[in-house]
């Protein structure tokens, strides 16, 4: 190490700059040996308010393009869910790496109030549709005005001393993965509230005459709030050039990412031949496919008729199924997850976590034959299950791809992550979609008849993402400082 004491920020190697933001975050982190528990806390807020809108529409997408006449029968209504559902990652997927390279350039704020600003006005646009190509537009829109996925990630490191910087990329895997369960639970309690809520809601109400503002409106709402709390987010970018290339040399000695100095000249290019980074990355995209096809099936397969393998749920009724998975996943980040993080290997733990998401998908469609109070707790406890194992997969994939790189390509290497994942999570509503109306079509067929084709399908990729965490798709890290070397 250059200079300083073995506790120092590596920035007080040569020297304090008063002007730079990143400067004085890291005088910051020298002064309080801590947890930064306020900056901690405004990023949840952000990372949930920014996470809430990408699935809350599934459990009442059903019905919304049922009430915008543009399927023709009842088995072809999954096929137009599909690319509403995929509209968000397509968008998304255009614009990440723009985002995460505008964040290295410009800082990690302006990114993240961008965002905020296009959920509050897009979201609720969505609400509002009042035909098919409107929603598709305005979804599409809000994908592609989200850049805050890889600079968060980037920031929840930054804003931390090293020894908590897995705890900041901890928070924003959780936070996202509450946002997911809640979002739809959101979704699935406030769509169509004149049905549901008449003696609140007015048919004649604006809440009656677009049934699917209420939801969109109340996480805009939440999306207002975190954005006036990010104004006191500081600015972790350091906005000076002086003694760049020593920081790099630093970092590598400290074992913060490992990146060549090659890597850090050539910039986001580069990124493309880490492979330690692409690897997880893949891996990565594969189980985010296989998370979002999920998503969007078992609400798809829980609203439908039993007479095609569904349960008759209302939205509602998804919405309470949603509801207490998030309560438990909260109580599953807090209590059990840093244990388990702590004994198992990161990618150990994945497989682990990829075994048993198989048993778990084969079982859903037999839950068709139970009824009642049975029904509600198996359903409850297999979503829970299943989200559990989707969150904890995120954290890892989160951790090992920030260890990959260092700070100035770290929201560029985010960034290229998000547009990767979100091309799969665009292709995987609407190969659901299109599945589970398929399968809605073949209900006595000999081999996989009905729902069971399409949860066949979620392990087929559930196969594939565990197979991508063996060499040689998956290459280990070799840095000895790092306490997460898989």
């Amino acid at each position: 190490m250059v200079g300083g004491g073995a506790g120092e920020p590596l920035r007080r190697a040569w020297g304090y700059h008063p002007e730079c933001p990143g400067c004085r975050v890291d005088r910051r982190k020298e002064e309080r040996e801590g947890i930064p528990y306020t900056e901690l806390s405004l990023i949840w807020l952000v990372t949930v308010s920014s996470t809430l809108p990408i699935q809350s529409l599934f459990p009442f997408l059903y019905f919304m393009i049922r009430d915008l006449h543009i399927a023709k029968q009842e088995e072809d209504i999954g096929f137009y869910a599909g690319f509403v559902g995929a509209s968000y990652m397509f968008g998304r997927a255009l614009s990440s790496v723009i985002w995460g390279i505008v964040a290295d350039k410009y800082g990690r704020k302006p990114i993240i109030i961008i965002t905020l600003i296009s959920i509050i006005i897009f979201n609720t646009l969505f609400g509002l549709s009042s035909s098919y190509w409107m929603a598709l537009t305005s979804r599409g829109l809000l994908g592609l005005m989200c850049g805050i996925l890889g600079p968060i990630k980037a920031y929840a490191t930054e804003v931390c001393r090293k020894e908590h910087g897995h705890l900041g990329l901890s928070l924003v895997s959780s936070s996202r993965g509450i946002g997911l369960i809640v979002g739809p639970a959101i979704g699935g309690y406030l769509a169509q509230p004149a049905d549901k809520y008449p003696s609140i809601f007015s048919e004649k109400s604006i809440f009656g005459r677009f049934p699917y503002f209420l939801p969109c409106l109340c996480i805009s709402l939440l999306a207002i709030v975190a954005l006036l709390a990010s104004f006191w987010l500081p600015e972790t970018l350091h906005k000076h050039t002086q003694d760049m290339v020593l920081e790099d040399s630093i970092s590598v000695e400290e074992g913060l990412s490992g990146p060549t100095a090659e890597e850090n000249s050539a910039g986001c290019l580069n990124l493309f031949t880490n492979w330690p980074l692409m690897s997880a990355i893949i891996a990565y995209c594969i189980f985010s496919l296989q998370d979002v096809a999920y998503a969007e099936v078992f609400s798809l397969w829980a609203v439908s008729d039993r007479k095609y393998g569904g349960l008759s749920f209302s939205s509602q009724d998804v919405g309470s199924v949603l509801a207490f998975s998030g309560l438990f996943l909260l109580v599953f980040q807090i209590l059990v997850y840093p244990s388990v993080a702590k004994s198992v290997e990161p990618i150990t733990l994945v497989r682990i976590v990829a075994i048993l998401t198989i048993p778990l998908l084969s079982s859903y469609p037999f839950m068709a034959g139970l009824s009642g109070s049975i029904l509600q707790l198996i359903v409850n406890c297999a979503s829970f299950l299943k989200n559990a194992f989707a969150v904890t997969t995120i954290t890892v994939f989160n951790i090992l791809m920030n260890d990959a790189v260092a700070q100035d390509v770290r929201a560029s290497a985010n960034g290229v992550a998000v547009t990767l994942m979100s091309i799969f999570k665009a292709i995987a509503p609407a190969i659901a979609g299109a599945i589970f109306a398929w399968a809605q079509r073949r209900q006595t067929a000999s081999f996989l008849p009905g729902d069971h084709l399409v949860f066949f399908m979620l392990n087929v990729f559930t196969v594939i993402g565990l197979v991508s965490t063996f060499r040689p798709f998956y290459a280990r890290r070799s840095t000895k400082h790092d306490p997460i070397t898989t």
